[in-house]
């Protein structure tokens, strides 16, 4: 990549030194080239006001979680029922065979006695636990053997009949491999068949009710592309067409289809914008499955079959939106990706290109990244301060947020001008969607497919589709926000994860203000924070770059003023806490009186919140 201010000219030294220009991008003033070592020394020589060359662009996104894992063996994350038969499949995800150590299972008085157990059609017979009801365990399976990239279908026979996920729920089965490799049978929502249930913790199925659903707003996403075939994707909840625009980066040309070979733009598009209507027990609710189901869609394809991407397609994929954000009504970027940051955030050529997008009126929504639970790992581009930046929280696969919490992949700030990232948290635990049948996502990790042919993804890619969707609620009801007025509206109405003692559970270099909720968002939300302290002009022209707050030392993890008297300390563990609630209502419902020795006045707090709410509901200012 080379920089500088004439890039035309730039352009021709490239070209009649032998070199060849792949990518131009006005965005950021600069172009793209195959050179030799040799013609490359020859352009430097050239006299040119060339202000920086960069030869070195290849992109190396963070890890999904659960990938990479040491681990061969799989489960899947759904049961099946025949009747009383429980079917859980087992993955040789390694390339040798492999032979289970051991089986263990607990289940519910509902299921009755156990009756029979085989694994890949080798029976295993009965071996309860003495003394302990309704448990067994199965050991010396040498002759149940899963060859390498196999797998094996271990069968459960019981008495009594199943309700079917809420059953899965009580059942506690684990597969071993060896001491230090083993797969768990994961927990079920009661409906998965007919609900995503993140819409409901996010505030946006409340709004669905009132017709409130994107609908208008142009969400851009930038990623692997998009399998259109779902109703669902290609279709709003009117059953109107609403992808439109099509955009390969990776060739610089306008499509007729993003293929995707990946499988993860699907699934982000989904998430944000799925249009089927959610059931429960076969009843439709008024509500659906993706969070802004009528949003229009415009898909830019930046990334390929292996997840990877180069700076000069992402470059690109940014600039082409900012040239249609007019004629497809772009209004917010959705950016699920995020790589260890190379340059500080105002060198970076992907962030140099989203300054641009901000300043034409784009909201741009990113991931934090999945490189926690150590500090500074918020990934590029979240690190740019004038963006949204999402990390992920789950939900325990239950709706009550008592067990909610941040889990360790999701990554944590300050970033390294000290700014506080991420600017919240938003669902981003074992998300259905869709993906393609056989991308990449669908051949590597199949045990992540349930029934109803949805694939569960877990990450801050998926929290970033939250926010981005939530964006499309807010946009509807007020097309005339600005970019810093939304972003403040959401960090100010989220709700913080808070201790027992009235201090914060998480440092903001975690949660950021907190849990993201749309309706919150509506009615207590501020437009204005520190966000207005930032000045994008200044930062475009190269005058201004900003620090945060953070305070940096040699010899303690970084902090913020203060820190020591309003976070829990120590750092609370991983996983679901009895001590824990998100926000100052549940907070102070949990305590029987204020607790005085809080740092924190959280009943003054919830007071003015509801002071907020009542004046919105009057409709006074």
């Amino acid at each position: 990549m080379l920089q500088g201010e004439d890039i035309e000219q730039i352009a021709e030294v490239v070209e009649a030194v032998g070199g060849r220009v792949t990518h131009t991008l006005p965005i950021i003033d600069a172009i793209g080239a195959e050179l030799t070592r040799a013609q490359l020394n020859r352009v430097r020589a050239g006299g040119l006001a060339i202000r920086r060359i960069i030869d070195d662009l290849a992109w190396q996104p963070d890890p999904a979680p659960g990938g990479g894992q040491n681990c061969a063996l799989a489960g899947a994350i759904e049961l099946s029922w025949q009747g009383g038969e429980a079917l859980w499949r087992l993955y040789n995800k390694g390339e040798s065979g492999i032979s289970l150590q051991s089986i263990s299972l607990r289940w519910p008085e509902e299921l009755g006695r156990i009756l029979g157990a085989s694994l890949d059609g080798h029976e295993l017979g009965v071996a309860n636990v003495a003394g302990q009801a309704r448990t067994a365990n199965w050991a010396s399976l040498a002759h149940a053997r899963l060859e390498g990239g196999s797998y094996g279908d271990l069968r459960l026979a019981f008495s009594g009949t199943p309700l079917l996920h809420r059953t899965q729920r009580s059942i506690e089965l684990v597969a071993r491999l060896s001491d230090t490799c083993e797969t768990r049978l994961a927990p079920s929502y009661d409906h998965p068949e007919g609900d995503s249930y993140y819409p409901g913790v996010a505030g946006a199925a409340a709004l669905h009710a009132y017709d409130i659903r994107g609908t208008g707003i142009g969400v851009a996403i930038i990623d692997s592309g998009l399998w259109e075939t779902p109703e669902a994707i290609a279709l709003n909840t009117r059953g109107r067409h609403r992808i439109t625009g099509r955009y390969d980066a990776t060739t610089g040309s306008e499509v007729a289809e993003a293929f995707d070979e990946s499988g993860h733009g699907t699934h982000i598009a989904s998430v944000l914008a799925r249009s089927d209507t959610t059931e429960r027990s076969g009843v439709q609710q008024p509500s659906f499955r993706g969070i802004a189901p009528d949003a229009e869609l415009i898909v830019v394809k930046a990334f390929g079959s292996d997840g990877n991407a180069g700076f000069l397609d992402l470059v690109r994929g940014i600039q082409w939106v900012v040239e249609r954000r007019e004629a497809l009504n772009i209004r917010i970027l959705n950016l699920s990706f995020a790589a260890r940051p190379r340059w500080p955030y105002w060198e970076d050529p992907v962030n140099q290109a989203l300054l641009r997008a901000l300043k034409a009126g784009i909201f741009v929504v990113a991931a934090a990244g999945n490189e926690g639970p150590e500090p500074m790992t918020i990934g590029s581009p979240g690190n740019l301060p004038y963006l949204l930046t999402v990390g992920a929280f789950t939900d325990s696969w239950t709706e009550s947020t008592r067990d909610d919490y941040i889990p360790d992949f999701s990554s944590r700030g300050p970033t390294p001008l000290g700014h506080i990232k991420p600017d919240l948290v938003a669902p981003g635990g074992h998300m259905a969607g869709f993906t393609r049948p056989g991308s990449t996502l669908a051949r590597e990790f199949p045990e992540y497919f349930l029934g109803s042919g949805e694939f569960v993804m877990t990450g801050s890619s998926q929290a970033a589709a939250v926010a981005s969707g939530l964006a499309a609620l807010m946009l509807q009801l007020e097309p005339g926000l600005s970019n810093d007025e939304l972003k403040c509206l959401f960090i100010t109405a989220a709700n913080p994860a808070i201790e027992a003692d009235g201090r914060l559970s998480y440092s903001p270099f975690v949660q950021g203000g907190g849990a993201i909720d749309v309706r919150r968002a509506l009615t207590i939300g501020d437009r204005e924070c520190a966000q207005q302290e930032l000045d994008i002009d200044g930062e475009l022209s190269g005058d201004d770059h900003f620090s945060g707050p953070a305070i940096f030392s040699e010899t303690a993890p970084p902090q913020l003023p203060g820190q020591h008297t309003l976070i829990a300390e120590p750092k609370l563990p991983e996983g679901p806490s009895p001590t824990r609630r998100w926000g100052a209502a549940e907070h102070l419902e949990r305590l029987e009186q204020a607790n005085s020795d809080s740092p924190i006045n959280w009943r003054a707090i919830l007071d003015q919140e509801r002071q907020k709410a009542r004046r919105v509901s009057s409709g006074s200012p």
